[in-house]
């Protein structure tokens, strides 16, 4: 099961983060219970600096649970990261939540550049 809170007051199409996760999970042949919180910058710099111990912004942060997992994501930063890779919104919005998947999923940066070559 896939579960989505949006905790900000932005719109956001659930079930396009729904989508994208489910085929994430998918492709890694993975079956899981996992959570997308999507939340304001000031509550990602609070769990950054909390967990990794970095007082900024982040636009995703993962935790791994036993069976299960869950994804934060700052949809300000994805707009503001969008703007500066000059990809869409949406484009950016499913570029860190498979990026935060792939964390929970137990992948690590050197991992994810071996698998996309």
């Amino acid at each position: 099961m896939i579960e989505v809170n949006n905790l900000t007051k932005n719109k956001v199409d659930k079930e396009f983060l729904k989508r994208v996760a489910k085929k994430a999970l998918e492709e890694e042949n993975k079956k899981i219970e996992l959570s997308i919180a999507l939340v304001s910058s000031h509550r990602i710099r609070e769990l950054n600096r909390k967990y990794r111990k970095k007082d900024k912004a982040t636009d995703v942060l993962s935790f791994q649970y036993d069976g299960s997992g869950e994804v934060v994501i700052c949809l300000e930063v994805v707009k503001k990261n969008a703007q500066q890779f000059k990809v869409t919104y949406q484009k950016e919005l499913a570029r860190v939540l498979i990026h935060g998947v792939l964390h929970v999923l137990g992948y690590n940066h050197q991992q994810m550049k071996q698998k996309n070559g």
